[in-house]
């Protein structure tokens, strides 16, 4: 088979701006590059992103668009108009869409990522003026695409119900966890713990339960902070409300602070209620951090038995946890081996599979 000409979507990347999608597309492209030196690939970003996202390899090529996307309607507007254009001028064989989105009207079959459906699940978490947009460019892609990538199975069954899609349609290519992770030796500090929970800002991810709870488990063991790391997402503000000077909100910070708070962090706790994939539980078990996580899926599969659970509204299932893993030297480490299972370069194999596979 001839080496394909396959572009990649990244111009809904806006650096710190997006939360896990950025760490994803960044681990899946070095990945790419690693496991594939035949097909050559061509990176369009926008006017934010600067070329440190398109791999150092001779087959990756970037392909700057001249478009800003925080702007999100010029963004949506150019994805439609000037990238189909530029795949055409390129003469491309694939077009891989790595962030829920895809020109409807394109050159070449595309492949495109969902990394949840929540505008499904849970539209009350959307502001209305948006929801419909999602509606509109979400089911564009999903039907339009010749082949979908799912980051779990949990969201090949969403796409699958609430798009009528063929099971054959959609490939599950799991998230990877970073190498860094694995070799960060967690080593709590006696005089200065804390509960670490790594989270978007968002209604879903349940963290004005964990911020009362905490505060609830204080009370028995007030030596303890809670650190909250991550985008400021639509809660934000709430959040910084009824935080206290026990409860740090991070905000998003690079790689490096983020190593050192797990290996800092006395335990690791995730009570979102809603995830299309929830890479900070893996990258916890990585880290070998005690671990609780809230029992949905994809959560319950991913951690397996490397996770003390507890359901995301029971509040008195939450503290329990909370004391379980600040106390039980067992838990440490046990995640290791299970999170070692999840490598980018099988995420890549997969996602090449798909575009591969995808039908001109």
């Amino acid at each position: 088979m001839a080496p394909l000409r396959i572009g990649v979507n990244a111009l809904y990347l806006i650096p710190g701006g997006v939360g896990g999608t950025e760490i994803y597309l960044r681990n899946l492209l070095q990945a790419l590059a690693e496991i594939d030196h035949e097909n050559q690939y061509f990176v369009f970003t926008n006017r934010e992103t600067g070329a440190d996202l398109v791999p150092a390899a001779p087959n990756f090529n970037h392909s700057p668009q001249p478009v800003n996307a925080v702007f999100r309607p010029g963004r949506l507007i150019w994805e439609q108009t000037g990238l189909p254009l530029a795949a055409r001028r390129l003469k491309l064989d694939r077009l891989f869409n790595a962030g829920f989105t895809a020109p409807i009207f394109g050159p070449c079959p595309s492949v495109t990522v969902f990394h949840d459906l929540q505008h499904k699940r849970h539209p009350e978490h959307f502001r209305w003026f948006e929801l419909p947009f999602w509606d509109m460019f979400l089911y564009g892609a999903a039907k339009r695409s010749a082949m979908l990538v799912a980051v779990s199975e949990a969201t090949k069954q969403d796409l699958i119900r609430f798009y009528k899609l063929p099971a054959s349609k959609i490939r599950v290519a799991p998230h990877g966890v970073e190498r860094g992770f694995f070799e960060i030796q967690n080593n709590p500090d006696p005089d200065d713990p804390y509960l670490l929970c790594v989270s978007t800002l968002h209604p879903h991810k349940n963290l004005e339960r964990l911020i009362c709870v905490f505060a609830e488990f204080r009370k028995s063991r007030p030596e303890y902070r809670l650190v909250i790391a991550g985008l400021r997402g639509f809660h934000a503000d709430l959040l910084q409300k009824i935080a206290d000077e026990h409860v740090r909100l991070t905000g998003w910070i690079p790689r490096e602070d983020l190593y050192a708070l797990f290996r800092g962090a006395s335990a690791f706790i995730y009570p979102s209620t809603f995830e299309g994939f929830g890479m900070p539980v893996l990258e916890a078990m990585a880290a070998g951090v005690p671990l609780a996580s809230s029992s949905i899926e994809p959560l319950r599969s991913i951690v397996q038995s490397s996770a003390v659970l507890f359901e995301p509204e029971d509040e008195a299932g939450m503290l329990e946890a909370m004391k379980r893993i600040t106390s039980d030297p067992s838990l440490r480490g046990t995640g290791r081996q299970r999170a070692a299972e999840f490598t980018w370069q099988a995420a890549a194999r997969e996602t090449l599979a798909a575009i591969i596979g995808a039908a001109p």
